[in-house]
């Protein structure tokens, strides 16, 4: 099989090459296709991000928020992220930073930092859908995004300092009624906003 050519053919469908997918849709061993694959890498020709995932480094318009969604499904991105994407923060993060039900977890190669943070299935909502070239992914709104990050801040022990921050792109009335879903300790944070 020649796989530059494979991986030509797969760049105009996606960015992201999952083994097993490839596996059975040319009905070759997942084995086979792995070893393809790392070989492909020594090339330059894809990345590996996790176990079965790879980025097609043929694909030129790959955005790192097309694998949100596939290296932890019940996932959006939030936090500082989502703050700089909303104009919120002006800090740039190092990298992608995600919520997630599933486990924590950090995820690196050449092209790719993504940082999942865990929140209980009463948080997991105040997200959009946005469409990527290729695929979709999603991000907290502004005000969830927000109370997202002093939540897990104050989890953390660490200081809210909310004083970086340009809270002009938040809806006030929508912030203060996403926060009664939060602790306490979360909701008097917020009730101190100028």
């Amino acid at each position: 099989m020649d796989w530059a050519a494979t991986l030509r053919k797969e760049s105009l469908r996606s960015s992201i090459l999952r083994s097993d997918e490839l596996a059975r849709r040319y009905g070759i061993a997942e084995g086979a296709v792995g070893n393809a694959l790392r070989r492909q890498e020594r090339r330059g020709l894809v990345e590996h991000v996790s176990r079965r995932v790879y980025v097609n480094k043929l694909a030129h318009d790959f955005s790192p928020r097309e694998l949100v969604g596939i290296l932890r499904p019940n996932a959006y991105i939030s936090l500082e992220s989502a703050l700089a994407e909303w104009g919120i923060s002006t800090q740039s993060p190092a990298a992608l930073t995600c919520v997630t039900t599933g486990f924590p977890r950090k995820f690196r190669s050449a092209s790719v930092r993504i940082v999942y943070r865990h929140i209980s299935k009463n948080l997991f909502w105040g997200f959009e859908e946005k469409r990527t070239r290729r695929g979709s992914y999603k991000i907290a709104e502004p005000e969830k995004a927000l109370l997202d990050w002093v939540y897990l801040q104050r989890q953390e022990g660490l200081p809210v300092a909310l004083d970086e921050l340009s809270l002009k792109p938040i809806d006030k009335k929508k912030l203060q009624k996403y926060a009664l879903r939060y602790p306490n300790s979360v909701q008097r944070t917020v009730r101190e906003l100028p």
